[in-house]
């Protein structure tokens, strides 16, 4: 946990002195939402209503190629300055690289989702004026998905690290295993601004913990192998 913290610790500074992944990913979000809005109408006046549980859908699919194009950069820089292999000696386990590239890609998603959520909600009329939005449980839902995403796409990001076209290869093998998630978020994030907190909204954010532990057990676990390949 030391070394993960410390390499979590390096990303963020980097990250914020650079802030090439940053802007390049709420750039990228924010016009995916722009897309989406333009092409379903506008979140004002008497389409308010009728676009409201579109926004799940769309926030969500904002954060989840975010968390692609973020991950895609988690080992971008030791990768292009030739340091991945120097990292690999550091003392102790390699599990702990993992979850070190996990802390900086959670870190800026989370940063990244402070705009995009309520962006995305206020444009497709689900966050104004009338409007009652459960924050608590909005919050840790999207807690919850964001680190869902983070960890699958980071754990992914490895393995295409070596590979010339990891760009567009990425993506392919990130989103079949993020299709649980997503859909997980969607449906908890729909049940909340429909009605607030349900029973439903319940079963779903204990089926995300569940994906999650699961998902950074597993990499954690198998990372090591990913490394030597």
């Amino acid at each position: 946990m030391r070394n993960a913290l410390t390499l979590a610790l390096k990303d963020a500074q980097l990250a914020g002195r650079t802030r090439d992944t940053l802007l390049s990913t709420a750039f990228f979000a924010a016009l995916l939402l722009l897309v989406l809005g333009l092409s379903l109408g506008s979140g004002l006046g008497s389409e308010a209503a009728q676009l409201r549980p579109a926004a799940a859908g769309a926030v969500w699919s904002a954060l989840a190629l975010a968390a692609a194009v973020a991950a895609g950069r988690a080992f971008a820089s030791e990768q292009e300055a030739g340091a991945l292999e120097a990292l690999t000696l550091y003392p102790g386990p390699h599990g702990g690289l993992y979850l070190g590239k996990l802390l900086g890609t959670l870190l800026q998603m989370l940063l990244l989702s402070v705009f995009i959520v309520p962006l995305g909600l206020l444009f497709f009329g689900a966050l104004g004026a009338g409007v009652a939005v459960p924050w608590p449980a909005l919050t840790l839902t999207v807690l919850l998905g964001v680190l869902g995403l983070c960890a699958s796409s980071t754990f992914y990001a490895a393995i295409t690290i070596n590979l010339r076209a990891r760009e567009a290869l990425l993506p392919a093998l990130a989103f079949p295993v993020l299709v649980p998630v997503v859909l997980g978020s969607v449906q908890a994030t729909r049940y909340l601004l429909e009605g607030g907190w349900t029973p439903e909204v319940a079963t779903w954010l204990g089926f995300l913990a569940l994906f999650d532990v699961s998902v950074i057990v597993v990499s954690t676990l198998l990372f090591p192998f990913v490394l030597e390949n």
